[in-house]
This record gives C-alpha cells, structure tokens and sequence, in this order.
C-alpha cells in the first residue's frame, strides 16, 4: 500500500472555515472533473477522501438528483452528513434523501449500484456523530458556523 499524504492534509485544511467559503469554486470543479472521467474522479477523490456520488429523486419534482459528497464508510454501508459548507440550512439532498426509502450510488468509480436510507435520529444519533466527526473533524467546525443547526445524518445500506 502506497503512504498517501493528501487526506490528512485535506482534514488540516476542511477544519478551517475559510475553505468553507470555497464552495462557489469547488462545487463547479467537481461537477467539471466528473463529467470529463466520466463520473469516476471528484475533487474528493483527488485529496484521497472518500466521496459517494448519490442519485435520489426528488421529492417535489420526481426528477433524479445526483450531487457528490464526502462520505464515511462504514463496514458495507456509509454515513452522509448534511452539513451543507457550514450554512444555516439544509442542504436540498437531504431533504430528498429524507423522502426517500432508496437511492442509487457510484463510489470509488463503480457502476450504480441501489441502496437502501436510513435517517440516523434518536439515542444512535450521538454515537453515529462521534463517529463521523472522529473521521472528519470539519464537522464540528461546520456545526459552529450553521449557528448549531443539527446536522441531518444517513446511513446508505447496499441493497442486494
């Protein structure tokens, strides 16, 4: 296995909320990396960080959405955090994925593949946070800066 460096240099600088303003230039060069490798290659991907790509329908127009987000793995699932760059509301995928008992993922340039949403709520809530900001400690920076809005937490379960 090859010692990747970028991934811990990717948590240093996602925990500073200057790059929370940087969306407005890493939102388009993700759209345009995906496009150009097929799908296959975000933003993500080149700092060695795991990102989903997650097609959902959309709960008002019944038109399939697909946006690209950093994603903890966990055993065969993920956890999605809706964390939105730090602002004060939700981001609309959420919502979707909130309407939802199925959506369609591509991760590490795979073939879609279905799974199954689960909104994490209740006692499992903390333990499933503690978890994902142990693994990507911008969260908590992100949290402060949304004015503590709660941040909506997804597990994606591989339908087979």
């Amino acid at each position: 296995m090859v010692w990747n460096p970028l991934p811990r240099v990717a948590r240093v600088f996602g925990a500073q909320a200057w790059v929370m303003r940087g969306a407005s230039v890493v939102l388009p060069a993700e759209r345009l990396l995906r496009r150009f490798s097929g799908g296959r290659w975000g933003v993500l991907d080149l700092a060695g960080l795991p990102s989903i790509e997650v097609t959902v329908v959309g709960r008002k127009s019944g038109v399939p959405r697909t946006t690209s987000l950093l994603c903890v793995p966990d055993g065969d699932g993920f956890f999605l955090v809706g964390s939105n760059w730090g602002k004060p509301e939700h981001p609309a995928w959420s919502a979707n994925l909130r309407a939802a008992r199925t959506a369609s993922v591509r991760f590490n340039g795979s073939a879609a593949f279905p799974v199954s949403v689960t909104e994490i709520t209740g006692v499992e809530r903390k333990r499933v946070w503690d978890q994902v900001v142990e693994f990507w400690p911008g969260y908590e920076m992100e949290y402060e800066l949304a004015g503590g809005r709660e941040f909506r937490i997804f597990r994606l379960d591989r339908i087979i």
